[in-house]
């Protein structure tokens, strides 16, 4: 675990650019941002902005082009694949609009999954696995297959599986878009709890205002470059018309 001093994730001066010459282009520009241990920070801004990009560099799906990131006081670049790779496997979780559930595998067979390609035992994977699917409500049905689940509850076996093994950071990428209203707030309210559960740091991108109110603080990108932010302690009576505003076009 990382020390509570520690960021658990830091941004410093990144460039993230795709091709090369006349067909060059800029997905982050210049970013230095900082996500302390339990954290909530929403990501907000227009299509194309870099919203995904920042996740991906955050995860380290892809490094950055220059400039350093950091995850839990390691810096990303100084590590070989095969680190990368555990430092996904151990410290962070992922859930995006599609859920990537393997339609093969019940319930907690795919929450178990991570942590046996890290080489943890079956029966040490399955009671990590029932644990976390205690935490998001669906502990009495383990066995069924995704399929036999509903949008909602899909999503959450995907929170279970992106928090099992104690990942400190956890990232979202619109993990509403599919959802109907009611289960996309019941998602939403679920990973605002969190920090105060688990003491997990998250990072959502999402385009509704109403989603951003539950964090911390809200980034907003506009051309892969920070244009705005609000304050680390935001107002709680700040509104979702409010935020609305401040979104930039």
């Amino acid at each position: 675990m990382t020390d509570a001093s520690t960021p658990i994730l830091e941004f410093i001066d990144v460039v993230k650019a795709y091709g090369q010459g006349e067909t060059e282009v800029y997905a982050i520009r210049n970013l230095s941002l900082t996500v302390e241990p339990g954290e909530i920070v929403a990501v907000m801004g227009p299509s194309g902005c870099g919203k995904s990009t920042l996740l991906h560099l955050a995860g380290a799906l892809e490094l950055p082009s220059a400039g350093r990131v950091r995850v839990a006081g390691r810096d990303l670049g100084d590590m070989s694949r095969e680190e990368q790779a555990a430092l996904r496997r151990r410290a962070v979780g992922y859930v995006f609009q599609r859920l990537n559930l393997v339609p093969s595998l019940t319930a907690v067979e795919n929450v178990m999954l991570p942590l046996e390609l890290d080489g943890t035992g079956g029966r040490v994977a399955r009671a990590a696995a029932v644990g976390a699917l205690h935490g998001v409500g669906l502990h009495h049905h383990l066995d069924r297959y995704p399929d036999d689940f509903s949008g909602g509850q899909q999503q959450r076996i995907a929170i279970a599986r992106a928090l099992v093994g104690d990942r400190q950071l956890l990232l979202a990428d619109e993990p509403t878009g599919s959802l109907d209203t009611l289960n996309a707030d019941q998602i939403v309210e679920m990973l605002a709890d969190l920090p105060g559960r688990f003491g997990t740091a998250v990072v959502l991108v999402t385009h509704e205002p109403r989603f951003a109110s539950y964090a911390d603080r809200v980034v907003f990108l506009r051309d892969g470059v920070i244009v705005d932010e609000t304050p680390s302690q935001a107002p709680p009576a700040a509104t979702a018309a409010d935020l609305d505003r401040r979104v930039p076009v």
